[in-house]
C-alpha cells in the first residue's frame, strides 16, 4: 500500500486547478524475487509520467502502484482492486506467470493492460481486446540470432531453464539457428540449479561452440558465468537475453560481464543520440540518482506510447467509452510509433510483430555498448570476447 500512497503525492502534487487528471494502475513486483525487475520497470513509468506531464500541464497522469510481489493471485488482486479505483489502464507485470491471470483480469473489468513483461507466446493467443504488449520472444530470438549472424558465429550451445518463457524462447533460438545452418545443442536446467558446472563441462568436452547463449534470469547468468571462468570452455562468445546487460550487473560483477551480450535498449552509460534519450536519461538520474536499465527504458517507451494514446482517446471522446486500445491500434504499422524500442505498431492481437531486441556488449571497464541491429549500434563488437 505504500506504493500507491507514494506514486499518487509524486504526481498529484504538480496537478493544477484545471488539469484533467488520468489514472494510471501500475502492478509490479517491489518485493520478492523480482522485486530488481519491477522496481526498474517501474521506474520507467514513472520517467514517462514526469516527462509527459511536464510536456503536458493541461493534462496530468497519476500512478497509482501495488506490489504484486511476482505472485498470479496477487497480481490478479491488484488488477482488481486498480479497477475499483476506476483507472483508465495499467502497467504491468514483469513476467508472464504474472502478466497472463492479471491481463486477463483486467479483459474482464475492460481496462487496457500492457506489458513488456509477458513475452511467452501464448500471451497472445487469448483473444483478449485489451492486451497490449511491445516485446516478445520472437523478436528477443530475432536480435539473438541477428548479433550471432553478424558474428559468424557457427555453432552455439543454448543453456536454458525450463520455465514456460525461457523453454519458448530455447526452442524458437534453436530452430531458426538450425535453419541458418548453424550447429545447436541444447541444455536444459531446473530453476532450482545452482551448480552449473556439470552443464558447462558438456559444453566444454563435447560441444565444443563458437558460442553460448544463456537464456534465464539474474541468479542463473551468475551462476553460468561463474562455473564457466573456472572451466573456461574455448567460447567465442557469450550472450544473454532479458535480464542481464544492467549497470547493476556491471557493478555487482564485473569479473564476469566483460565482453559478454545481452539485450538492451541504450548505452550505457547513455550516449545521448537524441533529445528524447538525453531528456530520459536526465530526468531518471534526477528522480532516482542512478543510471538506468533496459528494463526501465522499455517500461519507460511502452509508457509514453500509452500515454500519447490516452490523450488521443481522450480528445476524440472515446476514453470513457473503451476507446483506448482502438487509439493503440490506430497507427499502421508503416507509420508505427517512433521510440527507442524502434517503430512500434500493435496488430489485432496487442502484439508488436515488428519488434527486434537489441544487443549489447559489456566492456572491461563496465560500459555497455550497443553493437546490434546496425541501425541502431554505438560500437563494434568485439570478437572473439569472453570475460576470462
Amino acid at each position: 500500500m505504500k506504493h500507491i500512497a507514494a506514486a499518487a503525492c509524486l504526481l498529484l502534487g504538480t496537478l493544477s486547478a484545471h488539469a484533467a487528471e488520468w489514472r494510471v494502475g501500475v502492478e509490479l513486483p517491489f518485493t520478492g524475487p523480482l522485486a530488481q525487475a519491477g522496481t526498474e520497470m517501474y521506474r520507467g513509468v514513472q520517467v514517462a509520467a514526469d516527462i509527459y506531464n511536464r510536456r503536458n500541464p493541461q493534462n496530468h497522469v497519476v500512478l497509482i502502484a501495488i506490489d504484486d510481489e511476482s505472485n498470479p493471485a496477487k497480481a490478479v488482486a491488484a488488477v482488481e482492486k486498480l479497477a475499483s479505483q476506476k483507472v483508465v489502464a495499467i502497467a504491468g507485470a514483469a513476467n508472464s506467470n504474472c502478466a497472463g491471470p492479471a491481463s486477463e483480469a483486467a479483459d474482464k473489468a475492460g481496462i487496457v493492460y500492457m506489458t513488456s513483461g509477458g513475452t511467452s507466446d501464448d500471451m497472445v493467443s487469448r483473444g483478449l481486446k485489451t492486451f497490449f504488449r511491445v516485446s516478445n520472444t520472437p523478436g528477443y530470438a530475432k536480435g539473438m540470432i541477428g548479433l550471432f549472424d553478424k558474428l559468424g558465429v557457427k555453432s552455439v550451445s543454448i543453456v536454458y531453464s525450463t520455465r514456460d518463457a525461457t523453454s519458448d524462447l530455447a526452442k524458437q533460438l534453436d530452430i531458426a539457428l538450425k535453419a541458418k545452418g548453424v550447429a545447436t545443442t541444447l541444455h536444459a536446467f531446473d530453476p532450482s540449479m545452482t551448480d552449473f558446472k556439470p552443464v558447462i563441462n558438456k559444453i566444454k568436452l563435447q560441444d565444443k561452440p563458437d558460442a553460448m547463449a544463456m537464456i534465464g534470469y539474474e541468479n542463473d547468468y551468475v551462476g553460468i558465468l561463474r562455473a564457466s571462468k573456472v572451466l573456461k570452455p574455448q567460447l567465442k562468445a557469450i550472450a544473454a537475453p532479458w535480464a542481464f546487460a544492467s549497470p547493476k550487473m556491471a557493478a555487482s560483477f564485473p569479473d564476469l560481464v566483460p565482453n559478454v551480450y545481452g539485450a538492451t535498449v541504450l548505452a550505457s552509460p547513455a550516449d545521448y543520440r537524441s533529445a528524447d534519450q538525453k531528456e530520459f536519461s536526465e530526468t531518471y538520474k534526477r528522480l532516482f540518482n542512478t543510471e538506468s536499465n533496459y528494463q526501465s527504458q522499455t517500461s519507460f517507451a511502452y509508457a509514453q506510447l500509452l500515454f500519447d494514446a490516452i490523450a488521443r482517446s481522450d480528445k476524440a471522446g472515446t476514453l470513457a467509452k473503451g476507446g483506448l486500445a482502438d487509439a493503440l491500434r490506430s497507427e499502421t504499422p508503416a507509420a508505427g510509433n517512433e521510440s527507442f524500442l524502434g517503430k512500434v505498431s500493435f496488430d489485432a492481437r496487442g502484439d508488436n510483430p515488428g519488434y527486434v531486441a537489441h544487443m549489447g556488449q559489456f566492456k572491461s571497464d563496465g560500459r555497455l555498448v550497443v553493437v546490434s541491429p546496425a541501425d541502431y549500434a554505438t560500437s563494434k563488437p568485439q570478437y572473439p570476447g569472453v570475460p576470462w
